[in-house]
């Protein structure tokens, strides 16, 4: 099972007018894993997104979600997946357990069925305490768990998560972290797009980095960490040594930067096992005494800056596109339900996607979603979120 590839794009090729979204992107998802989607704005990660989801149809290459081909079987592979979207497409006016129920609904789940998965996933991500306040009342760590409660309503094998914790609290934030990796013992296959670096290394099992309409890096956060080469390594000194520099060289790669009191030195290393202890040694051998050494291994924003020389923008997750693609692609998916939401397609397919970005919403805590959703009045419950 675990070798099964659950989401395959082979070869994909986009364009808007003279845009090249795609340019023969290829990756695969092995099932029960998660993929992180990661790329600079415009890289071209939400029109794979797209055309995986069946709401566009490529020009070129073929992608295949649970084994089904994403353009000759779109409604079949949309009975497959689940899509919490950044966007939001619940009901604020109707309660929790109203809008679950109605994703259930449109999903032909029946009344019933629908509301005994409703209650099971209010509980499952513990709100089942606000399940009967309606939507507007919710934090943004609230409606966040919401929407991918609603994309699981009937439970797919795949799900799409598009910046699933933008605009949240730290705190909701691991409360999201922790409800998605849950999922892996459901079997769920996930491919996440996101802007936080750190969300993507605590997450996922495998990292594709697209730029330019091209995937330019694909392992796991560590193989691409190492691949990188852009771990450094800090030396404090006891006193300030003529020698430090000389005997550090042949130990580093490029130049050793020194600073301005002369006892703190950096520079670039191939983090190799021993590294620390030859450097102390060299040093040590020269006459100099160290204070302090560390190796500081590279961070994810590292890895993304080194393939695309650029840092990723965490305040815009957006990413442009033609204006008109909808128009163009609507026989993929558009005249079936839309971008994000409850589609029902038009040979009865459908896929559950509770979607949402949480607003601007704060949820510092349990605690606190529990008294954005007490009974405070409608004014207060604004506020509260701002």
């Amino acid at each position: 099972m675990a070798d099964e590839l659950m989401i395959q794009a082979e070869g994909l090729t986009k364009r808007y007018g003279e845009t090249q979204a795609l340019a023969g992107v290829s990756f695969g998802v092995p099932a029960g894993t998660i993929l992180g989607l990661l790329g600079p704005n415009g890289a071209g990660k939400t029109t794979a997104v797209r055309v995986l989801t069946t709401l566009a149809v490529p020009d070129a290459g073929s992608a295949t979600v649970a084994g089904i081909d994403v353009v000759k079987h779109p409604g079949e592979v949309r009975r497959h997946i689940g899509v919490a979207a950044q966007d939001a497409t619940l009901d604020p006016l109707l309660t929790g357990r109203q809008n679950l129920v109605l994703v259930g609904e449109l999903s032909d789940m029946g009344k019933t069925a629908a509301r005994e998965r409703a209650a099971e996933l209010l509980g499952q991500f513990e709100l089942d305490f606000a399940a009967d306040r309606v939507l507007k009342g919710y934090s943004g760590g609230m409606r966040r768990r919401l929407d991918l409660a609603a994309s699981l309503m009937t439970r797919p094998p795949v799900l799409f998560l598009d910046e699933p914790t933008t605009g949240l609290d730290p705190v909701s934030r691991q409360r999201v972290w922790e409800a998605v990796r849950e999922l892996l013992d459901d079997g769920v296959t996930v491919l996440l797009t996101t802007q936080y670096l750190e969300e993507a290394d605590a997450l996922a099992h495998r990292i594709v980095v697209v730029n330019h309409g091209t995937v330019i890096a694909d392992g796991t956060p560590t193989e691409l960490k190492e691949a990188s080469r852009s771990a450094r390594i800090e030396v404090t000194l006891s006193v300030p040594h003529p020698g430090a520099v000389a005997a550090m060289a042949p130990l580093v790669a490029g130049e050793i930067s020194v600073g301005d009191d002369g006892r703190r030195l950096s520079a670039g290393v191939d983090a190799s096992s021993g590294l620390a202890t030859a450097v102390v040694r060299a040093l040590d051998a020269a006459g100099v005494t160290v204070d302090n050494i560390e190796v500081r291994q590279p961070s994810l924003d590292d890895v993304f800056f080194s393939l695309t020389g650029e840092h990723v923008d965490e305040e815009d997750g957006g990413e442009a596109e033609d204006p008109d693609h909808d128009a163009r692609d609507g026989g993929a998916g558009r005249a079936d339900g839309g971008d994000g939401g409850s589609s029902s397609s038009s040979d009865g397919g459908s896929s559950s996607g509770g979607s949402g970005g949480g607003g601007g919403g704060q949820g510092p805590s349990a605690e606190t979603d529990r008294r954005a959703a007490g009974g405070n009045p409608p004014h207060e419950l604004e506020g509260a979120r701002t």
